[in-house]
């Protein structure tokens, strides 16, 4: 096992470095084949939604880039350096992640989940400065939280879980959000609310997310660029429009879509035909 290098050597990014690249990342599991010859390059500020097919390997990637499980073989690396070289502490600063399903809150109000993301930067012992809570009040703020900051979590609406959540990961200061599903439980209305968040705080901090969905006109709506996964290797990358065409999206899922703009937005939308 590589050993950790200094944190200090590895926390200084290199902005013309791409945030995170993949080169033919394979992983296998109880003998079967889940992910093959991945090569994937992640930029800061960009939105990239993954979609595809279920069983196509979506969330396994997506445990890859958060470290939950290692590659059978292949190579990563974040700005610059290679993924397993990273220290855990320094690793957290800079990658957030957000399961499907997430842990259970056992009681805890907004502020106490919030304030969970500042763990990487102080440890358990480390004193929870005014710095730390100045960063748990303004994430609460952005994701328009505030009036639920003393809220148990678990007496929340799915939505507002959610933006809670986000909070935490904001709090953390993390330079790359990956979220699992993040809408999977959601009505039509926090579904548009939690990725219309997501995009405006990736342009706003130029923050790299990554977000697992299964409804590619979300996906086309809120995304810079769609990876597509079809039987664990990437079948089509590219911006919206790139991706949701008749021949990539039949391609992909394996039904025939049309396609028409959006009549306000001009986003590309798709249906089965």
């Amino acid at each position: 096992m590589p050993c950790s290098a200094p944190e200090s050597q590895l926390e200084i990014p290199h902005m013309s470095t791409p945030f995170l690249t993949m080169s033919q990342i394979t992983y296998r599991a109880e003998g079967k084949t889940i992910l093959s010859g991945i090569d994937l390059t992640l930029e800061r500020g960009r939105v990239y939604g993954l979609v595809g097919q279920n069983g196509s390997g979506k969330s396994t990637l997506l445990k890859i880039m958060a470290r939950q499980v290692t590659p059978t073989s292949g190579t990563a690396s974040l700005q610059g350096a290679a993924l397993p070289n990273w220290g855990s502490r320094a690793f957290a600063r800079l990658v957030a992640y957000m399961p499907q399903f997430t842990p259970h809150t056992d009681g805890m109000t907004v502020s106490e989940l919030v304030a969970l993301g500042r763990f990487p930067w102080h440890g358990t012992l480390g004193r929870f400065t005014s710095s730390d809570r100045k960063l748990v009040e303004d994430a609460i703020e952005r994701t328009d939280l505030a009036r639920f900051a003393d809220s148990s979590v678990a007496s929340m609406s799915g939505g507002e879980r959610q933006r809670a959540w986000i909070a935490m990961m904001l709090a953390q200061n993390a330079q790359c959000l990956l979220l699992d599903e993040p809408t999977s439980a959601l009505d039509l209305l926090h579904q548009d609310g939690v990725l219309a968040l997501l995009r405006e705080i990736s342009h706003e901090r130029g923050l790299t997310i990554v977000v697992v969905l299964h409804d590619i006109n979300l996906a086309a709506r809120y995304s810079d660029e769609i990876v597509a996964l079809k039987s664990g290797q990437i079948s089509a990358h590219g911006t919206p429009a790139e991706i949701v065409r008749f021949d990539v999206l039949k391609s992909v899922f394996g039904v025939e879509m049309g396609v028409f703009p959006h009549p306000i937005s001009n986003d590309p939308i798709s249906y089965i035909l």
